[in-house]
């Protein structure tokens, strides 16, 4: 897994509570890479309808409301699937090995409970969520 889905989460965040419009230069160096990663980024999160731009405005307003916006969207939208993958099965297992002949069946049936049971986390969890995490952080340190 890389960190698109972070990457996308921070933006998100700093897009939602911005009183001004960001740029893809601002979001950068808030969010520790370069501005054509974050572009790319942009790019996914609007293809999906999470972000709006506005000619001749630059910057970028989030759509749906961080209560409304599940992470499990913000998944599915920079990583381009449905379904969450975590993990990848092995190629080529021995079929003359009783392991090697049965670990991708069960393997898969394992893989697919735990990805389904992460996909219903992120979807039960909003950006609104990562907003107030911050945010009680951010008050401790006071």
């Amino acid at each position: 897994m890389d960190n698109k889905f972070s990457s996308a989460i921070h933006t998100l965040v700093l897009i939602a509570e911005s009183d001004k419009p960001l740029t893809s230069e601002d979001i950068a160096g808030s969010v520790g890479t370069n501005a054509s990663y974050i572009r790319k980024i942009l790019g996914l999160l609007k293809k999906k309808d999470i972000i709006e731009s506005h000619r001749g405005v630059s910057g970028f307003s989030l759509k749906p409301r961080s209560e409304d916006l599940t992470l499990l969207k913000i998944y599915q939208a920079v990583n381009e699937t449905e379904r969450p993958s975590l993990f990848d099965l092995h190629q080529n297992p021995n079929d003359k090995c009783i392991v090697g002949r049965h670990i991708k069946p069960v393997l898969t049936g394992l893989f697919a409970e735990m990805e389904d049971a992460f996909a219903h986390a992120l979807a039960n969890k909003t950006l609104a969520d990562c907003t107030a995490g911050i945010r009680k952080r951010s008050e401790s340190e006071s």
